[in-house]
C-alpha cells in the first residue's frame, strides 16, 4: 500500500534526502558523514584561484604606486628643450648675429646698387627697386614662419618667442623690424647690447620677447 502519486521520473522519493534526484542536503539538514561540505570561499573545483600571466605579489613586498613604464616608449625621445620650460637655450652670440646681419645686408647690395647707380636709368632704378622690395618681403615671410632668414641660415642661428620657442610669425616679425629703430636710437647701443645681455637680446627684442638661439 502507498502514499502519494509515483515518481514522475521514475525515482523512489527518499524523505530523508529532500528532493528526488539532487544527491546535496536540503536546507537546514547535515550531510551524511563521510561527505565533505563545500562552504563558501572555497576554490571551485576546475577553475583555478589565479589567472596566469599575472604573478601573485609576494608577501612583505609592498606594491609599489603608479604604473611601470610601457616598453617602447623611453621618456626622453631626444628632442631639445624649448625655451620657457627653465631650460637655458643655447643662445647665439653677438659675433653669429652679426656675421647673420651682414650676410642679409649683402643680398640687398646688388638691387641697392641698381637704385643708386641707375639715376640716369629710370629702367634700372625701377627694376633694383622692386628686387629690392621683393627681396625684403621675403627675408620677412621667411624669418617669421621659420625664424630664419637668408643669413640666419647660413650662420645656423633662429629668431624665436622666447615664452615656447616657436618662430613669431610674419606679423610680430614685421614688428620686430619696426621696433629696431629702438637699437639705433642711443648711439646704436641696442644692436651691441647682446654682446653682454643674459639672454643676448637687443632692446627689439625684449620689447617683442625675442630671443636669437642656436639651430644646431
Amino acid at each position: 500500500m502507498s502514499f502519494g502519486p509515483p515518481d514522475p521520473y521514475g525515482q523512489p522519493q527518499d524523505p530523508k534526502q529532500g528532493q528526488p534526484g539532487y544527491g546535496q542536503p536540503g536546507y537546514g539538514q547535515q550531510a551524511p558523514q563521510g561527505v565533505p561540505q563545500q562552504g563558501y570561499g572555497q576554490p571551485q573545483p576546475g577553475y583555478p584561484q589565479q589567472q596566469p600571466g599575472y604573478p601573485q605579489q609576494q608577501p612583505g613586498y609592498p606594491q609599489q604606486p603608479g604604473y611601470p613604464q610601457q616598453p617602447g616608449y623611453p621618456q626622453d625621445l631626444g628632442y631639445p628643450q624649448q625655451a620657457g620650460y627653465g631650460v637655458q637655450p643655447p643662445y647665439a652670440n653677438w659675433g653669429q648675429r652679426f656675421l647673420g646681419t651682414l650676410v642679409d645686408a649683402l643680398i640687398f647690395a646688388i638691387p641697392y646698387a641698381l637704385i643708386i647707380f641707375g639715376q640716369d636709368t629710370p629702367a634700372l632704378a625701377v627694376i633694383g627697386l622692386v628686387v629690392f622690395i621683393a627681396i625684403a618681403v621675403w627675408q620677412l615671410i621667411q624669418e617669421g614662419r621659420t625664424g630664419q632668414t637668408v643669413g640666419k641660415k647660413a650662420l645656423g642661428i633662429r629668431l624665436v618667442r622666447e615664452i615656447d620657442g616657436q618662430p613669431l610669425g610674419v606679423g610680430m616679425a614685421f614688428v620686430r623690424r619696426l621696433a629696431h629703430f629702438l637699437d639705433s636710437l642711443p648711439c646704436y647701443l641696442g644692436w651691441l647690447w647682446p654682446a653682454w645681455d643674459a639672454k643676448r637680446q637687443t632692446f627689439a627684442d625684449k620689447v617683442c620677447s625675442s630671443i636669437v638661439i642656436r639651430s644646431h
